[in-house]
Order: structure tokens, then sequence, then C-alpha cells
């Protein structure tokens, strides 16, 4: 092992010993493919003789945002499908004549598009998927569109549906079609995940229903209410899929989404205004734009970075929520991590 490998896999060793999370599986690599990876821990804490393997699947949580809908939308745009400048209410009629229709899928893409925030789907639309849909798509604005920057996860539910609409295909088919099999990630898909393969995966969080913790299955809930499939969250995935993923972004070719769109991607597209954010992808705390660390994390523990300038990425992905939902545990390790990744020699 490399004497970067050495200090990650100490740092998360001791994240383990402290119970930030009961095991990890880390990657760092280039447009090459991997460098160094490893898996600290164990799967399941009530399963001590289970190791934490380098191919366990995990919920990505919030990383379907760039897996699924920023990819998916790279696609449309590479096409021409789609103008991220233009109103969506110019050519798509289901919002036309209501506040989003005035919004672009750049203020998407931002997070300036003055969107509602957190909020409960069930409790404001109901069960009904068609309910949920039409609140989602007629809500009133926080706040007009390009004023502020504040993360959102309608943001990413809003350009799932609007992938649908312009495509006439499911998220789940896009995505699969467009970006993962063409990347030869043959892991990589949305949950729920078959009996077999759950049992493989990282568990998360405990769930009252079930009386066990959610493993296959995905944990946002907003995610589950729509059947495991949204922008939001769902997909499942494993290290080596995502090192195909990431690999691609430092070198991507006309099979899936050109270079063009990384390129625009991975910058500030935010102006002035704070906290700076590229096309979903923002620097990693800790850095500064010019920097050139972008990074997207999700809740369960996940998270990714890649540095065009350095010419390198890195992965990291746990089950944090196995243990409770404390963010500042996991921030002090994804920052360590960060560090030990991209320091220069």
């Amino acid at each position: 092992m490399t004497d970067e490998g050495r200090r990650i896999a100490e740092l998360l060793r001791t994240g383990v010993h402290q119970q930030v999370f009961p095991g990890a599986v880390w990657a760092v690599g280039d447009a090459g493919g991997i460098q160094s990876s490893g898996a600290v821990g164990l799967l399941d804490p009530g399963r001590p003789g289970e190791p934490m393997r380098v191919d366990t699947p995990f919920d990505l949580a919030s990383l379907t945002k760039i897996l699924a809908v920023w990819s998916v939308v790279g696609t449309l745009v590479e096409a021409g499908k789609l103008d991220t400048r233009a109103p969506l209410g110019s050519f798509w009629s289901e919002v036309a004549g209501h506040p989003l229709g005035s919004v672009t899928a750049h203020h998407l893409l931002t997070h300036t598009a003055g969107l509602p925030l957190r909020a409960n789907l069930r409790n404001l639309y109901g069960a009904d998927r068609q309910d949920v849909r039409d609140g989602v798509l007629h809500e009133a604005l926080h706040r007009p569109p390009g004023e502020a920057v504040e993360y959102t996860d309608r943001a990413a539910l809003v350009l799932g549906y609007l992938t649908e609409h312009l495509s006439g295909r499911a998220l789940r088919q896009l995505a699969a079609e467009r970006v993962w099999f063409p990347l030869g990630m043959t892991r990589t898909r949305f949950g729920p995940l078959p009996a077999d393969t759950a049992a493989l995966c990282a568990p998360t969080e405990y769930d009252d229903a079930t009386g066990a913790h959610l493993r296959g299955t995905v944990h946002d809930f907003s995610a589950r209410l729509l059947g495991g499939v949204c922008g939001i969250s769902g997909v499942f995935s494993v290290a080596d899929d995502l090192a195909r993923f990431l690999r691609h972004l430092l070198a991507p070719g006309a099979d899936t989404f050109g270079p063009s769109w990384v390129k625009n991607s991975l910058r500030v597209r935010t102006a002035q205004l704070t906290p700076p954010r590229g096309l979903f992808w923002h620097p990693a705390p800790g850095t500064a734009p010019a920097d050139d660390i972008w990074t997207h994390y999700g809740f369960t523990g996940t998270g990714m970075w890649i540095s065009p300038k350095q010419g390198r990425w890195a992965l990291l992905l746990t089950n944090k929520l196995f243990y409770n939902r404390d963010r500042g545990p996991i921030t002090a390790v994804r920052n360590g991590f960060r560090t030990a990744a991209f320091a220069r020699p």
C-alpha cells in the first residue's frame, strides 16, 4: 500500500473506532483508473464476522443527483435537446403559467431557482405520485430566481421530471442507457435491490416500520414515497463503478456527454452569489474555487471529489447513518480524507 493509502486507511480506521461509521470503502485515482483503494471496518456491527468489502453496494443518497440527474441532463444538453438558459415554461406545458415556468435549468443546477426548501412531500401532497408531481411542479417559489444560492432537493426532483418530459423515458432507463451502460457501470442501479444483492448492501438507518436497518431500500423518505426512483436519491452502486464514472470525467468522450459539459459544470456558475456553485458540483469545503477540487456528498455518508487541475479523483463510501445523524464527525473525516487524497507531492 502507498503512503497515501496508509494515511487514508488509518484515518478511516479511527472513524470506525470512534463509531462515526461501522465501515468504509475508498478509492483514489486518475484518468487511468484506481491508484489506491481499500476497505475498513464491518458491514454490520451486529454481524462481527462480516467485514466491509471493496465491492460492497452502498445507498449513494444525494450522489444520485450526480450519477443520474446531472449526467442525463448533460447528455440532453450535448445533444441540443435542452437550452439551460431557456425558461421552463417556454417549452414545458406542464409548468407554463405556474411560478416554475420562469425558472431555467441553469437556476436548478446552481440551486438559485428560489424553490421551497426542504419539506416532507407526503405531508404536503399526500402519497399519490401524480399529486406529488403536480404539487412540486406547481408550487409557489420561495424567492425570485437568481436571487440567492439555497440548496434544496427539489431542484434535482424537478430536473428528473424534466429529463423524462424531454425524452419520454423514465429516469431509471435514461441513466442506465445514456450513462451507466456506456461506461460499463454494471452494478449501478436504482433500488429497491433484489433480495440477494440487498443482503450484501451496507445497512443504513434503523427503520421502525420493519424493525431492522434499511438494506437495499433507499433511506431517503421522499425517494421511498416515489418508489425508490427520483432525482433526489435512490441509486445504489459500488466503488469500482464509481471509479469508472469519475475517471471518465477527466477524459470525457462522445459515448456519453462531451468535455464541454464537464468543463462548464466544474467552475463557478453563480457569479458573486455565495456560497459558490458549479452545476450541481461545488468547491470542496476548506478549499477555494481556484484550488479546483469539486465535490458532492450524500446524506448516508458518501462523497466524491474531482480535480481537473490535478487530474485526480477520490471517493469515500460509508454507512454513517447506521449510528446516528450527527454530521460533525463525518465532516471531519471527509475533510481529512480530501486532504490526504489531494495532497500535493
